[in-house]
């Protein structure tokens, strides 16, 4: 880097409500937004009717010129992005770049990752913290490269992870200091203050793959914190679940969003009423549920679940 350039010409990649934060804190900066990439619209829903991205929505309602590649390699695409002439493109919660794209801003192009790299390389690294029951994560800017998460580290933050914190609440604050921290990248390229660090890979790095259905399967036989940091750390979505066995032996899909370790113990999985309480058995104790969601209903509090349940005083999960 070689600029100090005070104002940096950027062109904003990114796709969901995590991105808006970054793009708003740009546009909201000294910064100039000269372009703004995001994925096509997506049927979504019942009707299945094409759902703009957030950061579609945010990019039309102030008036940016916007770009929906179906291929990052398409010749007009690139044509276009030539045409804006970015000093800096900047990257979040995107897709993998070529480097025909990553390659093309004179100031390069970095990522925003809501983890402190090296740790969580990958597409869910807030959900991952918090299902490993960490007490610390953090943001970091860093250079793209060839690879997935790895190229030279420009600024890290860092914030503390409470024992109860749910996804919702660490994402909301995770989506602010990145968005914080990358105007403090974009500040300290213009004026040729920081010094990229390359990563240090030290020991066995925990990785943040992409989520499934079985990974938010409850195993009611595990550890009581393990089974605890799983549902905070997949609530609210995609959230974990188990099945609720009927009094027929069917077996009813349940999402589980809020837990608290308890005292006692339970077999796995039997379920106890204790007044407007529900506590259930794990591998080594018991959790106190509070919030869940039956299938085909809202999500609730666990005193509305225990009103429809007809006064019964135990349940069994599977």
């Amino acid at each position: 880097m070689s600029t100090k350039k005070e104002v940096l010409d950027i062109v904003f990649m990114g796709t969901p409500e995590f991105a808006v934060g970054t793009l708003e804190a740009i546009h909201n900066s000294l910064h100039n937004i000269v372009g703004i990439v995001t994925v096509p619209d997506k049927p979504a829903g019942r009707g299945r009717k094409l759902r703009a991205s957030s950061v579609k929505n945010f990019a039309e309602a102030n008036n940016y010129p916007l770009a929906q590649p179906e291929k990052l390699r398409d010749e007009a695409f690139l044509s276009q992005l030539r045409a804006w002439r970015p000093d800096v493109i900047v990257v979040v919660a995107f897709r993998m770049l070529p480097k025909s794209v990553w390659s093309m801003p004179s100031l390069g192009t970095f990522n925003v990752h809501a983890s402190l790299l090296p740790e969580y390389r990958g597409a869910a690294p807030i959900n991952w913290a918090l299902i490993n029951g960490d007490s610390k994560t953090g943001v970091t800017t860093f250079f793209i490269d060839e690879e997935i998460d790895t190229g030279n580290i420009l600024l890290q933050a860092e914030t503390e992870i409470e024992p109860n914190e749910l996804l919702e609440d660490l994402y909301e604050r995770l989506m602010h200091m990145g968005a914080e921290l990358a105007v403090q990248t974009l500040d300290g390229i213009a004026s040729n203050s920081i010094k990229p660090v390359s990563q240090k890979d030290q020991g066995d790095l925990r990785p943040a793959p992409k989520l499934n259905s079985e990974t938010g399967h409850i195993d009611w036989n595990a550890d009581s914190t393990e089974v605890h940091n799983l549902i905070r750390g997949l609530s609210p979505f995609p959230g974990a679940w188990t099945e609720l066995v009927e009094g027929n032996g069917e077996k009813k899909k349940v999402k589980v969003f809020r837990t608290l370790r308890a005292t006692g113990k339970e077999d796995a999985g039997l379920a106890r009423i204790e007044g407007k309480r529900l506590f259930v058995g794990t591998g080594n104790g018991r959790l106190e549920i509070l919030e869940l969601q039956p299938a085909g209903k809202k999500r609730m509090g666990i005193s509305d679940f225990i009103n429809g349940l007809g006064g019964k005083s135990s349940l069994k999960f599977t």
